[in-house]
């Protein structure tokens, strides 16, 4: 919550330091009993080696020492703590005997520093807050089968008896065959892709105790634990140019299908336990389907089984590489895949006979803590001092930027040691304080359609995140969440205060101000900002974020027409802000 207003112009405490200039000299007194005898000189005051310390300079850098502690807490999304740091840099020049004001140097840092933190305010916070989907990573695949269609390096007979060696030695529980395709991957992951190998096999190997005891207890080979190199390099955040998520690239039906919840909020997919179950039953299904051939599972896992099936039947052939012996029935990207995954597995087997001695990572620690209501999660953040990519990093199924709406309950990992702390923040919590929707009470004769068309989103994004048809009706009175980035402030408006003492959406929370000194009297001046409409604004919204009306904002903007604006607009807009004078 914010619990002071910023006032540029702010009320300055009337004080005027009355400092000496210097200090008066002694009368030296001569003796009345000795009229002659001479006086000693007065020996002039050494002066100090080291000037005295400026104050204005030590209260400027105090103010920019809470300043740079906001924009650190900004940094790791915990913005409760950012606009605390913010707020302290500000008081402590309202505050101290000079006031904001009245020392040009203070008045200059004053002014700046309102300035950088309104740009915060309505550029960097409103670009991360919203509901936007999260980024998501390339996927490894693409590039790989990308390159697969170049000439590849020809194995050498020293890595070919290498090889050979090693398979003798290490039992593998998918066939690995000794042939020149297999062969060229090793040396292409052993020579030109080294370091991107390398770095799958360091994340990977955070994921592969869990993976291995998945596919234990589902009765599948081990080999097949690193698929997910081949994929993604273990990035669950990976998406490829099919839209494939997650380590194991799974496409939406496929996902679906083997349990996988998908919607506007998550996408299990990107989840890396619950996708390896998928997985799991997924590659189990497609043994099956090939009686145990792990080869033509895997080509069936790239391309489908029944482009694998319709192969088999053109051919009459039952066998991967005389499948692939061609281009007549395979397309290339799968007959180049299976000899990827295997290769994979041979160095991933053995990384450090092949060159790799990358630092394993240990497996991701964490809690659960679950959620009755849904939650931001820079509160999450806050709430459990963890940066806020750590909860997104651990939370990875989570599209925006926080946890489902009208789910009973939801479990949310939290670090290792600070689920009792986010539980207890939680019990203190009002629930209406939670989150940063943003809500639309449907109005008569209103419809999904016109609502969207009215605020500025997509229909399909607004009937997704009310888990609802885009053709379904609505009816007068339903509350819609809107899918937009809210505009959260970092901290209070420099201008008019709103009129109440809690934050709300779209408009900024200013509680009043402690009333002026008596010793200052309080004006009025226009200040003049500018602000670049963002996704979702509206003359309606960016009127009432700085408490003005839309036409005020159209008289001050002439070249809007009717109320028309588009994202990258630059508008002028005056606010008042208090000049002070002292008596």
């Amino acid at each position: 919550m914010i619990s002071k207003p910023w006032l540029p112009g702010a009320a300055l405490i009337g004080v005027v330091l009355t400092a000496a200039c210097g200090g008066s000299l002694k009368t030296v007194h001569t003796s009345a009993k000795s009229p002659a005898t001479p006086t000693a000189p007065v020996a002039a005051p050494t002066p100090s080696p080291f000037p005295a310390p400026d104050p204005v300079t030590a209260l400027i850098a105090e103010s920019q020492r809470s300043f740079a502690n906001g924009e650190q807490e900004l940094r790791v999304g915990h913005l409760e703590q950012a606009r605390k740091a913010f707020d302290a840099s500000v008081d402590v020049l309202l505050q101290s005997p000079y006031g904001a004001r009245s020392e040009p140097r203070i008045r200059e840092h004053f002014d700046r520093l309102i300035e950088r933190i309104s740009a915060y305010e309505v550029t960097a916070l409103s670009q991360g807050d919203g509901f936007v989907e999260k980024k998501y990573a390339p996927a490894s695949i693409d590039e790989l089968l990308t390159l697969s269609t170049f000439e590849q390096p020809a194995p050498t007979t020293a890595l070919a008896n290498e090889v050979e060696t090693d398979l003798q030695l290490t039992r593998h529980d998918v066939d690995i065959p000794l042939n020149s395709k297999v062969l060229s991957y090793i040396e292409l992951f052993q020579t030109r892709l080294h370091d991107w190998f390398d770095e799958g096999l360091r994340r990977g190997s955070r994921y592969l105790p869990m993976i291995q005891d998945v596919f234990r207890e589902e009765g599948l080979p081990s080999d097949l634990a690193y698929v997910p190199l081949i994929e993604s390099a273990f990035n669950p955040n990976a998406q490829s140019r099919v839209k494939a998520k997650g380590m194991w690239q799974f496409m939406s039906g496929t996902a679906r299908e083997n349990g996988l919840k998908q919607n506007w909020y998550i996408d299990e997919r990107s989840d890396p336990e619950k996708a390896t179950r998928a997985a799991a039953a997924y590659l189990k299904t497609l043994g099956g389907m090939f009686d145990g051939d792990w080869h033509l599972a895997l080509a069936s896992y790239n391309g489908g089984p029944g482009r694998v099936q319709k192969a088999m039947t053109q051919s009459r052939k039952n066998d991967f590489w005389d499948l692939s012996a061609t281009s007549r029935y395979l397309p290339n990207e799968t007959r180049e895949y299976v000899p990827m995954i295997l290769a994979a597995i041979v160095i991933a087997r053995n990384p450090t006979q092949y060159g790799f001695t990358f630092e394993p990572e240990a497996p991701l620690g964490y809690e659960r803590v679950t959620l009755e209501a849904a939650v931001d999660l820079r509160h999450v953040a806050e709430w459990t001092g963890a940066p806020i990519d750590d909860i997104q990093a651990l939370n990875p199924e989570l599209r925006r930027w926080t946890t489902p709406v009208r789910t009973p309950k939801y479990d949310l990992k939290v670090p290792v040691g600070t689920g009792d702390a986010l539980r207890a923040r939680l019990s203190e919590a009002s629930p209406d304080t939670l989150t940063a929707l943003q809500w639309h009470t449907v109005k008569r004769g209103e419809s999904l359609a016109t609502i969207a068309r009215q605020l500025k989103v997509k229909q399909s994004d607004l009937a997704e995140a009310n888990f609802i048809s885009v053709k379904s009706p609505v009816t007068p009175g339903q509350q819609l969440i809107i899918p937009r980035e809210p505009t959260t402030l970092l901290a209070a408006r420099t201008d008019a205060p709103a009129p109440a003492p809690q934050m709300t959406v779209g408009r900024p929370a200013v509680p009043a101000k402690a009333a002026l000194a008596s010793s200052t009297n309080a004006q009025l001046e226009p200040q003049k900002i500018m602000y670049r409409v963002k996704s979702g604004d509206t003359l309606t919204s960016i009127a009432r974020l700085y408490n003005t009306t839309v036409a005020s904002l159209k008289t001050w903007n002439a070249r809007i027409v009717g109320t028309q604006i588009h994202v990258g607009d630059r508008l002028t807009i005056l606010t008042t802000r208090t000049r002070t004078t002292t008596n």
